[in-house]
């Protein structure tokens, strides 16, 4: 738009060129005589006129402290009197032609010419003195003027706005008319006349012969039909391609291949024929009889293809027994083999990898081995780390449990239970040292005898059931039934199949027991201050493997083999469905945030799913070779853990970002070996301290590890 205004300018300027140079010569010849006292009351005339030179024009352009406005003010009373010559002029663009009259010629066949044209009368016009920019720019700044000029290209002079067309160029910058008494907006004129005109032009019922197929537009549909029949009315056919090409067509069509948009490459010719080759070749060519002989010792790839041989005359020459077979291989290898020019991009594949940070960097992590904690005579199937960090209870095949100190490895209690001790867990209170424990169909609440008094002596009232204790759920089978035990000095709650899973709730009085089972009961919360039980799943999809809780809310993790379902406890409805995508899911972990799950499983897989994100996996690492036993999250640093039956436990570094548009940060660390196997199986275990960035690995070696930093 500036240069539309620029070239209108221009234009414009040219119309009034003879009538301003006139004027400004008039001008400078009055202003020569009287330089002190005249031109001083000129500019005293310019001051008093700039207030009302202002007030017009912020009138029309309506934009205060603009830069046209801020100029206007500094315009002096030759500016009018130019506007006043040129309204008072009656010449046009037509009466005053433009003073080069090289029409539609390009300037740039000027370019390296002393002049830029011819004038009327046919003479030369010269090139102006180009100036460099640091004239320009003082020329500039002491003409006040300089700001009005517009360098015409076309005559090679510089053209001087006017005040009227300077508020012109302004109003086409602001996207309105060029000229103020121009309304573009002027009121509809409505050439209807509505007085006492109560109905429509015509209130005529539509006629029939509208709603009837005409019976002239069918004779003349017809008409064209015959036409078409006999030949009198030909369509243009479409023009059809040859299906068919040369075969063997040489470079020269190499022009007529490119236009299907495909690199053509000529096909490969064969080798001219030389000496060898020859009905009558020389003597040195033709080989001895020794020389054939040794020839059929030799491999058949190394074997020479023609053995040169000497006839007396061409008729001599018998006919080739492999011509036939070699052209019709030749026409496979044109016909089958690709001839098409491969893009084969040179990368670097040290470049293809993520850029992660140095392991330097992401300390402190597990690496070494410190303690190991023996005394299980079978495979440890599962530990457990008190909320303290101060004692670790372990739980294995050969039916003990036991409580170890962490830091010295010495055992302090061990309970012969009688049976495999599939799961264990410690309550999350530091103020209630007690364990749940599955061995077999039953789940113990044990009392580990940690604590002090005062809460042994709550502790005891905890435990205390008076009488057995069935639970039902709606019909005559109990559910659970409470008992105590008086050997263990415990809680005994019978189930009627086995438990695999023990999990507490965050606040210590809830926990969950898992049957993998298809029935209704698979899934049990129990309260433990009130001894009761609770089926709030009636039913499953597909047999749970696992359930936990989430760590600050009231949401409830299930998972099967095929998927994990998120409940709300306080809505009784599903969340959201998490697509593993794996052959069989072995064990769940939460992130401490609540956002973040992983998932292991049995074909040695681990998914990491951001439930903000999306309910398909985030990202799916393919860790060990064998099954995934379980894995870990840690409490307080960016670490997790899994431990697999390949006797490795692999230690990651795992951030989560605050920023919801950062995605987490996943860095393999170490794999901790020193477990050994036993039946098949390695790690069975792992858990990280709440505290320090040690993990413990349990093994079917019956041995307990910690690993250090």
């Amino acid at each position: 738009m500036v240069a539309a205004a620029a070239a209108a300018a221009a234009a414009m300027g040219k119309s009034r060129r003879s009538s301003k140079n006139s004027d400004r010569l008039e001008q400078e010849i009055d202003e020569k005589p009287a330089a002190n006292g005249d031109v001083e009351e000129a500019s005293d005339r310019d001051e008093e006129s700039q207030p009302s030179d202002a007030a017009s024009l912020s009138e029309d352009e309506g934009s205060p402290g603009s830069p046209v406005d801020s100029e206007e003010d500094n315009w002096d009373v030759s500016d009018d009197e130019d506007h006043r010559s040129g309204e008072e002029s009656d010449s046009s663009e037509e009466e005053v032609p433009s003073r080069n009259t090289i029409g539609d010629v390009p300037l740039e066949w000027y370019k390296d010419e002393e002049h830029i044209g011819y004038d009327v009368a046919g003479r030369k016009i010269k090139k102006q003195a180009r100036r460099d920019r640091i004239e320009s720019f003082l020329a500039g700044v002491d003409d006040a003027k300089n700001w009005r000029k517009i360098y015409d290209e076309y005559n090679d002079e510089e053209v001087e706005l006017t005040k009227e067309e300077v508020k012109i160029i302004s109003r086409m910058l602001k996207g309105k008319t060029p000229h103020a008494g121009v309304d573009p907006y002027a009121p509809y004129v409505d050439w209807f006349v509505w007085d006492d005109k109560g109905h429509p032009l015509s209130n005529a019922p539509e006629p029939k012969r509208r709603f009837v197929p005409s019976k002239w537009e069918q004779k003349k549909v017809v008409q064209y039909v015959r036409a078409i029949r006999k030949g009198l009315i030909k369509f243009d056919k479409p023009k059809e391609e040859p299906h068919v090409y040369l075969l063997w067509g040489d470079d020269s069509s190499a022009a007529e291949n490119k236009r299907h948009g495909l690199s053509y490459i000529p096909a490969p010719k064969p080798k001219l024929a030389g000496h060898e080759e020859s009905y009558n070749p020389s003597v040195e060519y033709i080989p001895t009889q020794e020389e054939i002989n040794s020839y059929q010792l030799m491999y058949e790839e190394d074997r020479p293809k023609f053995i040169p041989r000497r006839f007396e005359s061409l008729r001599s020459v018998p006919a080739y027994e492999k011509a036939l077979k070699e052209n019709f291989d030749r026409c496979l290898d044109l016909y089958l083999c690709p001839r098409t020019r491969k893009k084969r991009i040179n990368i670097d594949p040290e470049s293809l990898k993520p850029k992660l940070p140095s392991r330097k960097d992401l300390r402190p992590y597990p690496r070494t081995c410190y303690l190991e904690y023996r005394g299980h005579t079978g495979p440890v199937k599962t530990i457990s780390i008190d909320i303290s960090g101060q004692w670790m209870a372990s739980g294995s095949f050969d039916g003990t449990v036991r409580v170890w100190e962490i830091e010295t490895s010495r055992c302090l209690r061990v309970w012969n239970v009688g049976e495999a001790i599939k799961h264990i867990s410690w309550n999350p209170l530091p103020e209630l040292p007690v364990l749940a424990i599955s061995a077999g169909h039953d789940v113990l609440i044990l009392d580990t005898g940690l604590g002090n008094a005062e809460e042994q002596a709550r502790i005891n009232e905890l435990l205390h059931v008076e009488e057995s204790k069935p639970e039902e759920d709606g019909g005559s089978t109990p559910v659970v039934s409470w008992v105590r035990d008086e050997k263990y000095d415990c809680i005994r709650l019978k189930h009627l199949k086995a438990v695999t899973t023990v999990e507490w709730h965050r606040k210590g009085d809830y926990f969950t027991t898992v049957v993998p089972s298809g029935d209704s009961r698979a899934i049990l919360i129990h309260q433990l201050s009130k001894k009761h039980t609770q089926n709030p799943f009636k039913k499953l999809h597909g047999l749970p493997v696992s359930a936990v809780f989430h760590p600050t809310r009231s949401i409830f993790f299930i998972s099967t083999k095929k998927n994990i379902r998120v409940y709300d406890l306080l809505k009784q409805k599903l969340v959201k469905k998490l697509e593993t995508g794996v052959r069989e899911v072995s064990s769940i972990a939460i992130h401490p945030g609540g956002d973040n799950v992983i998932v292991g499983s049995k074909d040695g897989k681990m998914c990491w799913f951001d439930m903000d994100l999306s309910s398909k996996s985030y990202k799916t690492l393919k860790a060990h070779p064998k099954d995934i036993t379980n894995v870990a999250f840690h409490r307080s640093y960016p670490l997790f853990a899994s431990c697999s039956d390949d006797c490795t436990a692999y230690v990651f570094h795992g951030m989560v970002y605050s920023d919801l548009n950062q995605n987490p940060l996943i860095v393999p660390l170490e794999i901790l070996r020193g477990h050994t196997s036993s039946d098949g199986r390695g790690v069975l275990d792992c858990k990280f301290h709440p505290r320090q960035p040690w993990l413990f690995t349990a093994g079917a070696d019956s041995i307990i590890k910690l690993y250090c930093h």
